[in-house]
């Protein structure tokens, strides 16, 4: 892929360009259907596009059409394409220009892809996932990004707002003696922004995991909830970071194989050390969420076995003056039952009329009461 070959004059023929060859133009100007208002032309998805020669710029064409005509009248020079969110036709444009191959191209229409490096020939189609953390939320968003790398051309696919290429531009231009080494360098560099835009992701998740410490011990209710919200983050983290790894390894392999140049291997070596870096501690912080959500279930549980024994001594405290209540009121109960027989108005009563009837009636509910009373004594209830 360090080899340039010299472009043609003509445009490459393929399958995308003669599927994408408009017919005939008639002399006739075409009229909207009755009742339909005319279409609206899809806004352009170019952020950037740029010709380089020797590592410096030497054009800007505003459109696909534009950059494809200069970089055949420059069969030394560089493209450097950067898309967003392209529609169908700019892709097709680019894969009928470029030879791109059309799994690749389909992969960069429909996004969602995984992490990967794939090689078409003398193409490289990499994709990388992108991120960055949303101070106000506090939580990661996720971006996508498809890379085209041939002899000539970079041509960037972006799906989301990470990463800033924009940035990466810049800091290309800034040091021509890098850009010169044509598109690999180009890869270089977008890896490396990707990487580094790891770090910020980083930070931020690992004071999310102090603050869900905090409030976890702290007995917050709502901390389970940010657990998991941020373990779901932890897997879309990882799912980016970890292919990185061998993605990177194979890449240098390439580069190695095909006599990139030395310095540019070096700093590839420098991207593999950051992404590993970046993959540990994205497993440590799984590991550290698994923990800390086993912990909180257990003091979840604790607080609600307190909670339970609390319940139970209320009830067993309530029982108990239950138990109080009845006994004294089954004593007193005894000397109102003798109390109402003897206040009965009947002339017939043999106890009226007995000189010890009253004297006897007392006595009575006394032995009742304290017969009373020591029975509930013995069995706890006073």
């Amino acid at each position: 892929m360090s080899e340039r070959r010299a472009r043609p004059a003509a445009k490459r023929k393929s399958v995308w360009r003669r599927a994408l060859t408009p017919p005939a133009a008639s002399n006739r100007p075409e009229e909207p259907p009755t009742g339909r208002p005319p279409a609206v032309p899809e806004p352009p998805s170019i952020v950037q596009a740029a010709l380089y020669r020797d590592g410096v710029r030497v054009s800007s064409p505003a459109t696909l059409a534009e950059t494809f005509r200069e970089l055949r009248e420059q069969p030394s020079g560089m493209a450097w394409i950067g898309l967003a969110r392209p529609p169908e036709s700019e892709l097709l444009s680019l894969a009928a220009e470029f030879d791109l191959h059309p799994l690749a191209v389909e992969d960069a229409m429909e996004a969602h892809q995984r992490p990967k490096l794939e090689r078409y020939g003398e193409t490289l189609f990499v994709v990388l996932r992108a991120a960055r953390y949303l101070d106000a939320p506090e939580e990661v968003d996720f971006g996508e990004l498809h890379v085209f790398v041939g002899p000539d051309f970079v041509i960037t696919v972006r799906h989301g707002a990470a990463p800033d290429l924009s940035a990466v531009r810049r800091r290309m231009e800034e040091t021509p003696e890098l850009l010169k080494l044509g598109p690999e360098a180009v890869l270089y560099a977008i890896l490396d922004a990707v990487v580094d835009g790891y770090a910020p992701v980083v930070a931020g998740v690992q004071n999310d995991i102090d603050e869900i410490e905090t409030e976890v011990f702290g007995g917050d209710p709502a901390v389970s909830r940010r657990i998991y919200e941020l373990s779901r983050e932890m897997v879309e983290f990882q799912r980016a970071t970890r292919p990185l790894v061998g993605m990177l390894h194979g890449l240098m392999a390439g580069f190695a194989k095909y006599g990139t140049d030395e310095e540019l291997q070096r700093y590839l070596r420098d991207v593999a050390d950051h992404v590993t870096h970046t993959s540990e501690r994205v497993d440590g912080f799984r590991q550290a969420l698994t923990d800390i959500l086993t912990v909180n279930a257990t003091l979840v549980t604790q607080q609600q076995n307190a909670e339970m024994r609390a319940l139970a001594e209320a009830g067993f405290e309530q029982n108990e003056e239950i138990k109080k209540i009845s006994a004294w009121a089954a004593i007193l109960f005894a000397p109102t039952l003798v109390g109402t027989i003897y206040g009965m108005n009947f002339d017939h009563m043999p106890e009226l009329d007995w000189r010890f009837g009253y004297p006897f009636a007392i006595g009575l509910m006394g032995v009742v009461c304290i017969s009373l009373y020591v029975i509930f004594k013995r069995r706890d209830w006073l």
